[in-house]
């Protein structure tokens, strides 16, 4: 079993992330109007909404692809909203995306060895020309272990058995499971995933949906998660945040959303004066 090197923290006994009245906008369209909240170590939260209401606007500008055109991100503390992506992924702040993102053409194996690209000195270029052509131990025992952490993620995603399959070649749940192992092997303080499950069956929801609990729980991973599958969401989630046009309108457990009117109004189509 895969070990973190962060003890469990109970839910709220320690602030870790927080966006504080985040506005971005496109051209004359707001994406995000006023979005504040915050997450605590050891969170699992989801983030729902209708199409286009912000919600991958919002973890773009929380891991510095987006800048807010007003509003501040804080990661334990530390005000981040002008670090670059790079910068956050050293922080701990790590990401998986809307549409997968892998390098097609790579082995699973390497794909996953990228994401240690924050933490790794040899993949970050850090050692000299010479040292890298020679091939010296310094080099040689950062490669080693790369090789030892990206295997510890896939033996626990169970996924191992692709480690030298190109990725091009593999079923798009499969593919799913790379890219969240690329996000979980830096080891994390928290871990974005944009709608892991999308575009899966049901019996690779439920297997996703599996590993998502065991990261928070077993490994101590804090999560913030889009998804479209509200099932799936009620079943998973502490907590849950409801946005509609670029704005939170309701927050809560995930029986206090389900039952929100506002909630209901804007999953039914119809406009409410808290969402304009």
């Amino acid at each position: 079993m895969l070990k973190s090197s962060n003890n469990i923290v109970s839910a709220g006994s320690s602030l870790l992330l927080e966006v504080v009245d985040l506005h971005l906008k496109f051209g004359g369209i707001w994406a995000l109007r006023g979005v504040s909240f915050s997450v605590s170590k050891g969170d699992l939260l989801s983030i729902i909404g209708p199409n286009g209401a912000g919600k991958t606007s919002l973890l773009n500008v929380i891991s510095g692809f987006y800048k807010p055109n007003k509003g501040k991100v804080f990661f334990k503390g530390r005000d981040i909203t002008k670090l670059p992506p790079f910068k956050r992924a050293e922080l701990g702040i790590s990401r998986t995306f809307q549409r997968v993102e892998l390098y097609r053409d790579m082995t699973v194996l390497d794909n996953v060895i990228s994401g240690l690209i924050p933490k790794v000195k040899y993949l970050k270029k850090r050692f000299s020309t010479v040292k890298t052509a020679l091939w010296t131990k310094e080099v040689r025992e950062e490669e080693v272990n790369a090789r030892y952490l990206a295997e510890k993620v896939l033996d626990y995603l169970d996924i191992s058995q692709f480690r030298h399959r190109i990725v091009k070649t593999l079923p798009y749940g499969i593919q799913k499971k790379v890219e969240l192992a690329r996000a979980l092997v830096m080891d994390p303080e928290i871990l974005l995933l944009d709608e892991p499950m999308g575009g899966l069956n049901f019996e690779e929801k439920e297997d996703m949906a599996r590993y998502i609990v065991s990261i928070n729980e077993e490994l101590g991973k804090t999560i913030v998660l889009i998804e479209h599958d509200l099932a799936a969401v009620m079943d998973l989630s502490e907590r849950v945040i409801v946005m509609d046009y670029g704005r939170i309108i309701a927050e809560g457990t995930p029986e206090e959303v389900a039952n929100d009117p506002k909630v209901i109004a804007a999953y039914m189509g119809e406009k409410t004066g808290s969402t304009r």
